[in-house]
């Protein structure tokens, strides 16, 4: 009786770092034949006990297998790579880079003959290989190229690709890293007020992320309004009401010893739109502000 077996993509990967390294045990672990290399040959020492191929080289490496992914930083990308025949591979470049980076990546490996996908990951080490984390890659370009890779990239991290332009995996991943980082800036003067008080900075850990939560689907409304121009669309809380309250806030951090250069700048849009008349609209219409 003979059994049916699918061969499964042979891959190489270049960067053995927390990220390179917790990609490599999926693929491995997954059966996927696996060749690495890495500037520190002792990082992939791990791995070669698994069953990885240790490259001696990068050109090696990329000779290897027709998909190649790179996780080196854009300017190791061009030193590593520099004399490497890329003729008809299959480049996905997991490097964290601009949106201009990515499109100028995708250039210069077409003239080298590879055809080119740009990924960004959005996830750390530990939510690699664990589904239930949430962890995702973004990746852009080649639609053809991803959909004939996607089950292979898919093992790592889910994956969601957002268009033929090579350079919105990464737009994407900045927009979202940005808006956390928001986040984190608020949770910060948050925490700043109470630093002084008698209060359990767990117990507002809590309602902090519940509150969080609640808020989050407020970025749809701001979606459907930049959609249909219509920035009143909606509100419940008008610009006007909203920048009446924000004295409260400094007068809260002035007493509390907080300073407020954390929430200055976010109200000074605030104001700044309120005098261009646009009292009665959401906060949408300061996105336009943000923008040369």
């Amino acid at each position: 009786m003979t059994q049916n077996t699918v061969e499964k993509t042979s891959v190489t990967l270049l960067g053995l770092g927390a990220m390179g390294t917790a990609l490599a045990h999926t693929w491995l672990a997954a059966g996927h034949p696996l060749t690495v290399w890495n500037r520190t040959p002792a990082r992939a020492a791990a791995l070669a006990a698994e069953g990885a191929r240790v490259a001696d080289s990068a050109a090696e490496a990329v000779a290897a297998n027709t998909l190649v992914v790179c996780l080196l930083d854009d300017t190791s990308v061009d030193e590593v790579l520099a004399g490497t025949d890329l003729s008809d591979r299959d480049l996905v470049n997991l490097t964290t880079s601009t949106p201009a980076q990515a499109r100028s990546r995708t250039k210069w490996a077409r003239e080298r003959g590879a055809r080119y996908l740009d990924g960004g990951i959005m996830a750390v080490p530990p939510m690699i290989g664990v589904p239930e984390a949430g962890g995702y890659v973004f990746y852009s370009g080649s639609r053809e190229l991803f959909e004939r890779h996607q089950e292979t990239l898919a093992i790592p991290a889910g994956t969601t690709y957002v268009g033929e332009d090579a350079g919105f995996a990464a737009l994407h991943d900045v927009a979202l890293l940005s808006a956390m980082y928001g986040m984190f800036a608020g949770a910060a003067h948050a925490f700043a007020l109470i630093r002084k008080e008698d209060i359990d900075p767990a117990a507002l850990a809590s309602l902090l992320a519940e509150w969080l939560v609640a808020m989050a689907p407020a970025v749809h409304q701001t979606a459907d309004q930049l959609r249909s121009g219509d920035y009143t669309k909606g509100v419940v809380s008008n610009l006007a009401m909203q920048v009446a309250g924000t004295q409260t806030f400094l007068s809260t951090a002035e007493q509390q010893g907080v300073s407020p250069e954390l929430l200055n700048p976010y109200f000074a849009l605030m104001r700044r739109r309120l005098a261009e008349g646009s009292g009665e609209e959401d906060l949408t219409g300061m996105i336009d502000l943000l923008v040369h």
